[in-house]
């Protein structure tokens, strides 16, 4: 049973308001964001090889990150599509091939986004070992805010926040499962699913969570980014300073 890890970076990043290169590209300490992201996987002995969705005419650029920074599990990389699940669709299938080659018909998918740079071994250890015993594993954090719910007659509806969690990434499902749904979504002419819980969830599948870190943020906006600098700079100065 392989585990693949799918990595969607097919973006174009419009909220960060760049217009030299897409998010997952922005650079710190001379190292892409993806990159980073790319390392946790690569470096996991759990994960047995990637699949990443990218935007095409970035693609070339990609293959030189990979190669300058040593990342070497990845098996594919495939343009995005026209939607965020269109795109994921496309790693899915990336993923198939892969495990045709190896004969697996029981392999894993982790769907990460190639801008959630923060996430830890743990998080990825959790999701494998949740995929396994249960079939699918969705990283989540407590909701830490009140939230509201607009019902079709615009009353407001407020989840209990002690039962209310916030869905993030790895999000992890048997591969045949998710490609399954996915055809189904296809057959429908669907192709505006948020993200895979929310297809899985529509088609009936009961889901499992695992709790990740509250810093496991998308880095979606230039906050974000700053952010992100700062949690990398904390690790660095417990590296240097053990602290």
């Amino acid at each position: 049973m392989k585990n693949i890890a799918v990595i969607f970076a097919g973006g174009s990043g419009t909220r960060m308001k760049t217009t030299s290169r897409p998010k997952q590209f922005l650079e710190l300490h001379g190292k892409p964001v993806i990159i980073y992201t790319l390392e946790l996987f690569d470096n996991h002995p759990g994960i047995d090889a990637i699949c990443v969705v990218c935007i095409e005419p970035w693609i070339p650029f990609l293959k030189k990150q990979l190669r300058k920074f040593e990342i070497n599990k990845v098996v594919d990389i495939v343009p995005g599509g026209n939607t965020g699940q269109d795109s994921i669709y496309n790693g899915l299938i990336a993923a198939k091939r892969y495990a045709d080659t190896q004969n697996d018909s029981d392999a894993y998918v982790l769907i990460h986004d190639g801008v959630r740079p923060l996430i830890t071994e743990q998080t990825i250890s959790d999701n494998i070992e949740i995929v396994h015993s249960k079939g699918n594993c969705i990283t989540c954090i407590p909701a830490t805010e009140t939230f509201v719910v607009v019902q079709p007659d615009s009353s407001l509806q407020i989840p209990s926040r002690k039962d209310s969690l916030i869905a993030r990434a790895p999000q992890s499902f048997q591969l045949s499962d998710i490609l399954d749904k996915h055809e189904c979504a296809r057959a429908e002419g669907r192709h505006d699913f948020i993200d895979s819980c929310t297809l899985m969830s529509h088609y009936g599948c009961k889901l499992h969570t695992v709790i990740g870190p509250m810093e496991n943020i998308k880095i979606t906006t230039p906050s974000d980014f700053f952010i992100f600098r700062a949690m990398v700079e904390v690790h660095e100065n417990q590296q240097i300073f053990g602290y």
